[in-house]
Protein backbone atom coordinates (compact mmCIF):
# COMPACT_ATOMS: atom_id res chain seq x y z
CA UNK A 1 0.00 0.00 0.00
CA UNK A 2 1.27 3.41 -1.01
CA UNK A 3 1.44 5.46 2.56
CA UNK A 4 1.24 8.57 0.20
CA UNK A 5 -2.22 7.57 -1.68
CA UNK A 6 -3.60 5.24 1.19
CA UNK A 7 -7.02 7.00 2.79
CA UNK A 8 -7.08 7.62 6.67
CA UNK A 9 -9.03 4.66 6.49
CA UNK A 10 -7.19 2.25 4.99
CA UNK A 11 -3.95 3.50 7.43
CA UNK A 12 -6.01 2.66 10.46
CA UNK A 13 -7.18 -0.78 9.01
CA UNK A 14 -3.12 -1.47 8.68
CA UNK A 15 -2.40 -0.33 12.25
CA UNK A 16 -4.95 -2.32 13.71
CA UNK A 17 -3.84 -5.91 11.20
CA UNK A 18 -0.30 -5.16 12.92
CA UNK A 19 -1.54 -4.76 16.05
CA UNK A 20 -3.21 -8.09 16.10
CA UNK A 21 -0.41 -9.71 14.34
CA UNK A 22 2.05 -8.66 17.12
CA UNK A 23 -0.40 -9.38 19.99
CA UNK A 24 1.48 -9.04 23.71
CA UNK A 25 0.47 -10.24 26.82
CA UNK A 26 0.94 -6.79 28.30
CA UNK A 27 0.13 -4.23 25.58
CA UNK A 28 0.61 -1.48 28.10
CA UNK A 29 3.76 -1.94 29.63
CA UNK A 30 4.63 1.19 31.58
CA UNK A 31 1.32 0.95 32.84
CA UNK A 32 1.38 0.78 36.38
CA UNK A 33 -0.89 -1.65 37.91
CA UNK A 34 -2.56 -0.39 41.00
CA UNK A 35 -4.83 -2.63 43.38
CA UNK A 36 -9.33 -1.81 42.92
CA UNK A 37 -9.42 -0.68 46.46
CA UNK A 38 -7.53 0.35 49.46
CA UNK A 39 -5.80 -2.25 52.04
CA UNK A 40 -8.42 -1.90 54.79
CA UNK A 41 -7.01 -1.71 58.44
CA UNK A 42 -10.64 -3.20 59.78
CA UNK A 43 -12.04 -6.44 59.89
CA UNK A 44 -14.12 -7.88 56.95
CA UNK A 45 -17.59 -7.65 59.32
CA UNK A 46 -16.49 -3.93 60.35
CA UNK A 47 -15.94 -2.90 56.76
CA UNK A 48 -19.46 -4.22 56.36
CA UNK A 49 -21.22 -2.42 58.84
CA UNK A 50 -19.53 0.65 58.09
CA UNK A 51 -20.43 0.47 54.16
CA UNK A 52 -23.96 -0.70 54.79
CA UNK A 53 -24.68 2.55 56.91
CA UNK A 54 -23.12 4.46 54.54
CA UNK A 55 -25.41 3.17 52.16
CA UNK A 56 -28.52 3.96 54.00
CA UNK A 57 -28.73 0.21 55.56
CA UNK A 58 -29.52 -0.66 59.17
CA UNK A 59 -27.51 -3.47 61.15
CA UNK A 60 -28.43 -5.90 64.01
CA UNK A 61 -26.07 -8.40 65.40
CA UNK A 62 -27.17 -11.83 67.13
CA UNK A 63 -25.41 -13.77 68.89
CA UNK A 64 -27.30 -17.24 68.46
CA UNK A 65 -30.88 -18.04 67.68
CA UNK A 66 -32.58 -16.38 70.55
CA UNK A 67 -30.50 -12.82 69.73
CA UNK A 68 -32.16 -12.84 66.41
CA UNK A 69 -35.79 -13.74 67.50
CA UNK A 70 -35.07 -10.38 70.25
CA UNK A 71 -34.15 -8.15 67.45
CA UNK A 72 -36.94 -9.16 65.40
CA UNK A 73 -39.16 -8.46 67.76
CA UNK A 74 -37.99 -5.07 68.74
CA UNK A 75 -37.81 -4.46 64.80
CA UNK A 76 -41.83 -5.43 64.74
CA UNK A 77 -42.61 -3.25 67.97
CA UNK A 78 -40.81 -0.10 66.39
CA UNK A 79 -41.45 0.31 63.22
CA UNK A 80 -45.39 -1.32 64.10
CA UNK A 81 -45.59 -4.36 61.90
CA UNK A 82 -48.34 -6.26 61.42
CA UNK A 83 -48.15 -8.83 58.40
CA UNK A 84 -44.62 -9.83 57.98
CA UNK A 85 -43.79 -12.45 55.01
CA UNK A 86 -40.91 -15.15 54.81
CA UNK A 87 -41.55 -18.01 51.98
CA UNK A 88 -38.48 -19.43 52.20
CA UNK A 89 -38.29 -22.85 54.37
CA UNK A 90 -34.85 -22.13 56.06
CA UNK A 91 -36.22 -19.03 57.66
CA UNK A 92 -39.49 -20.73 58.14
CA UNK A 93 -37.62 -23.25 60.16
CA UNK A 94 -35.88 -20.65 61.91
CA UNK A 95 -38.67 -18.92 63.20
CA UNK A 96 -41.63 -21.38 64.03
CA UNK A 97 -39.94 -22.94 66.64
CA UNK A 98 -40.26 -19.67 68.82
CA UNK A 99 -43.45 -18.86 67.57
CA UNK A 100 -42.97 -16.08 65.43
CA UNK A 101 -46.06 -14.75 63.36
CA UNK A 102 -45.51 -14.77 59.64
CA UNK A 103 -46.88 -15.46 56.67
CA UNK A 104 -46.05 -18.54 54.53
CA UNK A 105 -48.18 -17.93 51.39
CA UNK A 106 -48.88 -15.26 49.33
CA UNK A 107 -52.56 -14.60 50.56
CA UNK A 108 -53.05 -10.65 51.13
CA UNK A 109 -49.40 -10.50 49.40
CA UNK A 110 -51.17 -6.54 49.02
CA UNK A 111 -51.03 -5.74 52.80
CA UNK A 112 -47.43 -6.67 53.54
CA UNK A 113 -45.64 -4.44 55.80
CA UNK A 114 -42.13 -6.37 55.74
CA UNK A 115 -40.33 -9.18 54.34
CA UNK A 116 -37.97 -11.78 55.52
CA UNK A 117 -34.80 -13.29 53.19
CA UNK A 118 -31.65 -14.89 53.44
CA UNK A 119 -29.21 -13.76 50.88
CA UNK A 120 -26.31 -15.49 48.96
CA UNK A 121 -23.00 -13.32 50.62
CA UNK A 122 -22.66 -10.31 52.18
CA UNK A 123 -20.26 -8.39 50.22
CA UNK A 124 -17.93 -5.90 52.70
CA UNK A 125 -16.34 -3.49 49.83
CA UNK A 126 -19.52 -1.63 49.42
CA UNK A 127 -22.06 -2.80 52.04
CA UNK A 128 -23.92 -4.87 49.19
CA UNK A 129 -26.12 -8.06 49.69
CA UNK A 130 -26.01 -10.76 47.05
CA UNK A 131 -29.39 -12.12 46.01
CA UNK A 132 -30.43 -14.94 43.51
CA UNK A 133 -33.94 -16.45 42.19
CA UNK A 134 -32.12 -19.99 44.35
CA UNK A 135 -34.98 -19.47 46.33
CA UNK A 136 -38.09 -19.40 47.42
CA UNK A 137 -38.33 -15.60 48.18
CA UNK A 138 -37.58 -14.88 44.80
CA UNK A 139 -37.73 -11.46 43.60
CA UNK A 140 -40.56 -9.94 45.08
CA UNK A 141 -40.31 -10.46 48.76
CA UNK A 142 -37.05 -7.91 48.54
CA UNK A 143 -38.25 -4.97 47.10
CA UNK A 144 -42.17 -4.80 47.48
CA UNK A 145 -42.64 -4.64 51.41
CA UNK A 146 -41.76 -1.04 53.02
CA UNK A 147 -39.29 -3.33 54.82
CA UNK A 148 -37.09 -5.96 53.83
CA UNK A 149 -35.02 -7.74 56.72
CA UNK A 150 -32.44 -9.87 55.67
CA UNK A 151 -30.94 -12.70 57.81
CA UNK A 152 -27.46 -13.37 57.05
CA UNK A 153 -24.80 -16.20 58.59
CA UNK A 154 -20.81 -14.36 59.41
CA UNK A 155 -19.64 -17.29 57.23
CA UNK A 156 -21.33 -15.42 54.20
CA UNK A 157 -19.22 -12.80 54.63
CA UNK A 158 -16.40 -11.80 52.03
CA UNK A 159 -14.59 -8.85 50.83
CA UNK A 160 -15.32 -8.10 47.17
CA UNK A 161 -18.26 -9.44 44.32
CA UNK A 162 -15.52 -11.40 42.97
CA UNK A 163 -15.30 -13.37 46.40
CA UNK A 164 -18.91 -13.85 46.36
CA UNK A 165 -19.02 -15.11 43.03
CA UNK A 166 -16.83 -17.83 44.28
CA UNK A 167 -18.34 -18.59 47.12
CA UNK A 168 -21.45 -19.18 45.11
CA UNK A 169 -19.64 -21.26 42.67
CA UNK A 170 -18.70 -23.48 45.16
CA UNK A 171 -21.94 -23.46 46.89
CA UNK A 172 -23.53 -24.11 43.42
CA UNK A 173 -20.79 -25.73 41.31
CA UNK A 174 -22.49 -26.31 37.70
CA UNK A 175 -26.42 -25.20 38.77
CA UNK A 176 -24.97 -21.66 39.29
CA UNK A 177 -28.71 -19.37 39.86
CA UNK A 178 -29.45 -17.68 36.19
CA UNK A 179 -30.50 -14.18 38.13
CA UNK A 180 -27.72 -13.07 40.38
CA UNK A 181 -27.88 -9.20 41.93
CA UNK A 182 -26.91 -7.27 44.49
CA UNK A 183 -28.76 -5.03 46.49
CA UNK A 184 -26.75 -1.68 48.35
CA UNK A 185 -28.79 -0.10 50.57
CA UNK A 186 -32.11 2.13 49.52
CA UNK A 187 -32.97 2.87 46.70
CA UNK A 188 -31.96 6.72 45.48
CA UNK A 189 -33.25 9.59 42.89
CA UNK A 190 -32.94 13.18 42.68
CA UNK A 191 -35.30 13.08 39.92
CA UNK A 192 -37.94 15.59 41.87
CA UNK A 193 -36.20 19.45 42.10
CA UNK A 194 -32.59 17.73 42.95
CA UNK A 195 -33.66 16.29 46.04
CA UNK A 196 -31.86 13.48 46.91
CA UNK A 197 -34.99 10.46 48.17
CA UNK A 198 -34.34 7.35 49.81
CA UNK A 199 -36.09 4.39 49.66
CA UNK A 200 -38.29 6.13 46.29
CA UNK A 201 -38.63 3.00 44.75
CA UNK A 202 -38.73 -0.35 47.22
CA UNK A 203 -38.28 -0.80 50.37
CA UNK A 204 -37.87 1.76 52.57
CA UNK A 205 -35.88 0.45 55.64
CA UNK A 206 -33.34 -1.76 55.10
CA UNK A 207 -31.98 -4.08 57.88
CA UNK A 208 -29.42 -7.00 58.20
CA UNK A 209 -29.89 -9.76 60.81
CA UNK A 210 -26.09 -11.30 61.06
CA UNK A 211 -26.33 -14.42 63.24
CA UNK A 212 -22.80 -15.86 64.27
CA UNK A 213 -22.12 -19.31 63.08
CA UNK A 214 -18.28 -19.12 62.95
CA UNK A 215 -17.84 -20.10 66.74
Amino acid sequence: MNVKNATAKEVMLKRIRQALLQKNDNPHPNFKETPLYKEEDELVDLVFVRELTAAGGKFLYCDGEIGLIENLITLTEVNNIKNIYAWEQGIQNLLSPYGFPFFKTEKDFESANASITSCEALIARNGSIMVSNANASGRRLSIYPPIHIVVAKASQLVWDVKDALAYMQKRYGQEIPTMISTITGLSRTADIEKRLVLGAHGPKELYVLLLEDRF
